[in-house]
């Protein structure tokens, strides 16, 4: 056991001091003993506690003197005069593990545990309680994503590459229709007015382009007997009478070939009649005759009126004169028919004036190009509902997730507060 070696007096005043300090834990080295005894190892670090907690308290409650007495008595080295180490001491620094670095003190024990078990229970020194750690795993925060790092994501590049293919192709159709839209090389002036050979503008079966219609051509061929038709509803200068037509055969064909012939005019059916019995007599003389006039498309058949003559016309159609024709056995025939410049057979020549020159913008392909364009468009416009909507779903479920976590934290603390 240690003991304080020394003037008896200092040595009284001391222990004293200690006891009035430490509240009857044991005065200096009785103290010391005491715990040494009533705990071993443990016991003897609450002791050292209690003596140092002592020695503190008496050299506050001992005033100047037992201040002064104690420095006077720390030797050169450090440590006081007369005070000795036991094997006690040396078993509570084991134990405590707190022995201090300086060689002065080796064997002094003033490990943290000791003070602050000592501290607690006499209020002496204060100890920091540490940090609770939260119970359960800790749940990072999960943040919703942006709306453009949805539409970055591999599978939306891929539909929005699909949209540009899809908006390519309705771009090339709206070019294609501004193509036919304008015409960039209209027709001169007058230029219908020019005769040109027949096989030089249309051919059998070929559909008359727009700049054509109406053009002045110049045939050759011979009548076909039997073949002169009158169609009714026809207008001539505002009056309405009725057509005489024919099948003219062609000359100088590979294959035989004809074509509609509108003859000339009259005001009455009789004179129609009339001059259909002349045609077909002049007719029985094989002749051939030049013809000159307008090239114009055909025009719809009508169907002739309920209870009348199934076989009266009143549209020149290609197709319902063929119907009527003779020797129609491997013919080729022009959709158009030409509306004859000189009558024949005492009729009225037709009025047909020069047709009006087509405006060189077609407003109708323009709006269908215009349409092209809000598909494209539109094509985009998906894309981009399509993904806000994913974006939204996305940034919704997290929500609803959150507020169940929240949820099921605030039952879970009501139920440990009852």
């Amino acid at each position: 056991m240690s003991s304080v070696n020394g003037d008896p007096a200092d040595g009284a005043d001391a222990g004293d001091t200690a006891a009035a300090g430490s509240g009857g834990a044991g005065a200096g080295a009785d103290g010391l003993e005491a715990g040494a005894g009533a705990g071993g190892a443990a016991g003897a670090g609450a002791g050292a506690g209690a003596a140092a907690a002592g020695l503190e308290a008496g050299a506050g409650a001992g005033g100047a003197d037992a201040g002064h007495a104690d420095v006077e008595a720390m030797s050169a080295d450090g440590v006081p005069d007369g005070m000795a180490v036991d094997s006690h001491e040396a078993d509570y620094v084991g134990s405590s593990g707190a022995e201090s670095d300086d060689p002065n003190f080796a064997g002094v024990a003033f490990g943290s545990r000791a003070l602050g078990d000592n501290a607690s229970g006499d209020g002496a020194l204060a100890s920091a309680e540490p940090a609770v750690a939260p119970s359960g795993p800790v749940i990072p925060e999960v943040f919703p994503p942006t709306l453009r790092e949805v539409m970055l994501r591999r599978e939306w590049l891929g539909l929005l590459a699909l949209c540009l293919i899809v908006a390519g192709v309705f771009a090339w159709l709206g070019q294609w229709q501004l193509d036919r839209a304008i015409d960039t090389n209209p027709p001169p002036a007058g230029a219908t007015e020019e005769i040109l050979p027949l096989d030089e503008v249309a051919g059998p079966g070929e559909y008359l382009p727009e700049p054509l219609v109406g053009q002045r051509v110049e045939t050759q061929g011979v009548w076909v007997p039997g073949d002169f038709l009158i169609v009714s509803s026809r207008f001539n200068d505002g009056a309405e009478g009725y057509w005489v037509t024919g099948q003219l055969r062609l000359d100088n064909t590979d294959a035989a070939t004809s074509v509609a012939v509108a003859i000339g005019w009259a005001a009455t059916e009789e004179d129609a009649r009339a001059a259909v019995e002349q045609l077909e007599a002049d007719a029985t003389v094989p002749a051939s005759y030049v013809i000159a006039g307008r090239l114009i498309s055909d025009e719809t058949p009508v169907p002739p009126p309920h209870g009348g003559d199934p076989q009266a016309m009143s549209s020149l159609s290609t197709a319902a004169l063929l119907s009527q024709w003779h020797d129609i056995e491997g013919l080729d025939v022009y959709r158009q028919y030409i509306a004859s410049v000189e009558p024949l057979g005492g009729l009225v020549a037709i009025a047909s004036p020069a047709p009006e020159l087509a405006n060189p913008i077609n407003w109708l392909n323009i709006f269908y190009a215009a349409e092209w364009a809000i598909f494209g468009g539109f094509a985009f416009y998906l894309w981009y509902r399509l993904a806000k909507d994913q974006w939204e779903k996305e940034v919704e479920d997290l929500e609803d997730a959150a507020a169940e976590d929240a949820a099921g934290a605030g039952g879970g603390a009501a139920r440990t507060a009852g």
